[in-house]
């Protein structure tokens, strides 16, 4: 019997402007590991596709006609999909980088990254990573607390001693199935673990939980 090689991923294209999306599609045409299963100019188109074609990634520009990425984010988490969204964008302003996180974004890129760089990026995302940059995380997380010291260190010192070793291990970029690997348990025993941690700390996302414990090591 013949193991199969793994699926590609699934990718939304999400930017208002035809000439950047045809440019996107070929140069990640040329990557096996990726699969363009659909296009959109708007948050509408987004959301839409997005609950049409349930892609494993979406890469989300941040300008919309009808609206921001912003809204686009929160309306594909609203989706109950296990569709991840990678931003891609042109700015790197703090406010706009901050409202990623806050929308649910799973990374945040720059269009000057290269091709081999994106796709990467696309398969760090689809693989349950998070592609935050923890100097840029550290930096905007504290507008998120109000007051860093006081409130983050009480909310991580309500975590167990494992949940804090599952949140320093998803801090790195590893996924549930590397964590139960590194400590021994199962997948769906990491996945109820961090469920936890995310309550405990008011989170819903995995990247605001990265960026969380990155600010918390930093200081």
């Amino acid at each position: 019997m013949v193991v199969s090689e793994a699926k590609p991923i699934r990718l939304l294209l999400v930017d208002d402007h035809e000439i950047v999306r045809i440019g996107l599609r070929t140069l990640l045409s040329r990557f096996p590991s990726i699969n363009v299963v659909g296009e959109a100019g708007s948050v509408a188109e987004a959301v839409s596709e997005t609950a049409r074609l349930i892609p494993d990634v979406v890469l989300l520009d941040i300008r919309l006609p009808d609206g921001s990425g912003f809204d686009a984010c929160r309306q594909i988490q609203k989706l109950q999909t296990e569709t991840r969204v990678l931003v891609l964008t042109s700015f790197a302003d703090d406010n706009i980088i901050f409202e990623a996180i806050a929308a649910g974004a799973d990374g945040y890129l720059l269009k000057e990254i290269n091709g081999d760089a994106l796709v990467r990026a696309i398969e760090a995302v689809a693989a349950g990573q998070s592609i935050l940059d923890p100097a840029i995380t550290r930096r905007v997380l504290g507008r998120i607390q109000p007051n860093p010291e006081a409130g983050a260190s009480a909310k991580l010192a309500l975590l167990s001693a494992q949940e804090q070793r599952i949140l320093a291990l998803v801090a790195k970029g590893k996924t549930n199935k590397e964590i139960a690997a590194d400590l021994g348990l199962s997948d769906k025993t990491v996945k109820n673990y961090f469920s936890n941690v995310l309550d405990k700390l008011q989170l819903t996302r995995r990247s605001q939980a990265a960026a969380f414990f990155a600010q918390q090591t930093m200081k």
